[in-house]
Protein backbone atom coordinates (compact mmCIF):
# COMPACT_ATOMS: atom_id res chain seq x y z
CA UNK A 1 0.00 0.00 0.00
CA UNK A 2 1.56 3.50 -0.91
CA UNK A 3 1.14 7.06 0.89
CA UNK A 4 -0.52 9.19 -1.35
CA UNK A 5 1.83 12.53 -2.77
CA UNK A 6 -0.41 14.68 -0.64
CA UNK A 7 0.24 13.23 2.81
CA UNK A 8 4.30 15.38 2.05
CA UNK A 9 3.49 18.47 4.40
CA UNK A 10 2.68 21.05 2.12
CA UNK A 11 1.18 19.24 -0.70
CA UNK A 12 -2.37 18.74 -1.54
CA UNK A 13 -4.42 17.00 -3.84
CA UNK A 14 -4.25 19.21 -6.87
CA UNK A 15 -0.08 18.98 -6.53
CA UNK A 16 -0.92 15.61 -5.84
CA UNK A 17 -2.87 14.78 -9.51
CA UNK A 18 0.02 16.83 -11.03
CA UNK A 19 2.54 14.82 -10.01
CA UNK A 20 0.39 11.75 -10.99
CA UNK A 21 0.27 13.24 -14.74
CA UNK A 22 4.02 12.73 -14.00
CA UNK A 23 3.88 9.53 -13.38
CA UNK A 24 4.50 9.81 -10.01
CA UNK A 25 1.90 8.21 -8.02
CA UNK A 26 2.89 7.88 -4.15
CA UNK A 27 4.67 9.65 -1.38
CA UNK A 28 7.70 6.96 -1.18
CA UNK A 29 8.39 7.87 -4.73
CA UNK A 30 8.83 11.41 -4.04
CA UNK A 31 11.07 10.48 -1.31
CA UNK A 32 12.74 7.70 -3.07
CA UNK A 33 14.34 10.17 -6.06
CA UNK A 34 13.91 13.02 -4.14
CA UNK A 35 12.55 16.50 -4.80
CA UNK A 36 14.94 17.57 -7.53
CA UNK A 37 14.04 14.61 -9.79
CA UNK A 38 10.76 14.68 -8.73
CA UNK A 39 10.42 18.12 -9.96
CA UNK A 40 12.73 16.98 -13.41
CA UNK A 41 9.87 14.13 -13.97
CA UNK A 42 6.99 17.08 -13.05
CA UNK A 43 9.04 19.71 -15.70
CA UNK A 44 9.87 16.80 -18.44
CA UNK A 45 5.77 15.99 -18.30
CA UNK A 46 5.32 19.45 -19.69
CA UNK A 47 3.67 20.72 -16.41
CA UNK A 48 5.28 24.45 -15.65
CA UNK A 49 7.49 25.57 -13.54
CA UNK A 50 7.17 27.55 -10.37
CA UNK A 51 10.25 28.60 -7.83
CA UNK A 52 7.30 28.50 -5.21
CA UNK A 53 6.13 24.81 -5.68
CA UNK A 54 9.63 23.53 -5.83
CA UNK A 55 10.50 24.76 -2.16
CA UNK A 56 7.47 23.81 -1.16
CA UNK A 57 8.28 20.59 -1.98
CA UNK A 58 11.84 20.52 -0.55
CA UNK A 59 10.20 22.00 2.89
CA UNK A 60 7.70 19.57 2.80
CA UNK A 61 10.16 16.60 2.54
CA UNK A 62 12.02 17.71 5.56
CA UNK A 63 8.68 18.01 7.51
CA UNK A 64 9.18 21.61 7.72
CA UNK A 65 6.55 24.08 6.29
CA UNK A 66 6.81 25.68 2.76
CA UNK A 67 7.53 29.62 4.57
CA UNK A 68 10.88 28.32 6.79
CA UNK A 69 12.52 28.48 3.54
CA UNK A 70 14.37 32.20 4.03
CA UNK A 71 17.30 33.79 3.64
CA UNK A 72 20.91 32.37 2.23
CA UNK A 73 18.62 28.60 1.71
CA UNK A 74 16.05 29.87 0.40
CA UNK A 75 18.84 31.53 -2.91
CA UNK A 76 20.52 28.15 -2.79
CA UNK A 77 16.91 26.08 -3.56
CA UNK A 78 16.64 28.88 -6.63
CA UNK A 79 20.21 28.04 -7.99
CA UNK A 80 19.26 24.05 -7.87
CA UNK A 81 16.00 25.52 -9.50
CA UNK A 82 17.42 27.16 -11.89
CA UNK A 83 19.44 24.43 -12.93
CA UNK A 84 16.97 21.97 -13.11
CA UNK A 85 14.88 24.08 -15.08
CA UNK A 86 17.69 24.38 -17.46
CA UNK A 87 18.04 20.79 -17.62
CA UNK A 88 14.96 20.12 -19.19
CA UNK A 89 14.19 21.88 -22.45
CA UNK A 90 10.80 23.75 -23.28
CA UNK A 91 9.77 24.58 -19.77
CA UNK A 92 9.38 28.21 -19.81
CA UNK A 93 5.53 29.39 -19.73
CA UNK A 94 5.52 33.37 -21.30
CA UNK A 95 3.21 35.69 -19.62
CA UNK A 96 2.96 33.86 -16.27
CA UNK A 97 3.83 35.70 -13.52
CA UNK A 98 5.21 34.12 -10.14
CA UNK A 99 2.08 34.58 -8.28
CA UNK A 100 -0.06 33.09 -11.09
CA UNK A 101 2.82 30.24 -11.51
CA UNK A 102 1.86 29.23 -8.15
CA UNK A 103 -1.72 30.00 -7.88
CA UNK A 104 -1.65 27.20 -10.67
CA UNK A 105 0.79 24.79 -9.14
CA UNK A 106 -1.75 24.97 -6.06
CA UNK A 107 -4.69 24.41 -8.90
CA UNK A 108 -6.23 27.43 -7.82
CA UNK A 109 -6.26 28.61 -11.70
CA UNK A 110 -5.54 26.91 -15.16
CA UNK A 111 -2.95 26.15 -16.71
CA UNK A 112 -2.91 28.04 -19.91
Amino acid sequence: MSTPVSSIPNLGPATEAQFAKAGIHSAEDIREMGADEAYRRWLSAGLPPHFIGYYCLVMGLQGRRWNDCQGDEKKALRKRFDAIKASVSGTKEKGRSDLEAALQFFGVIERR
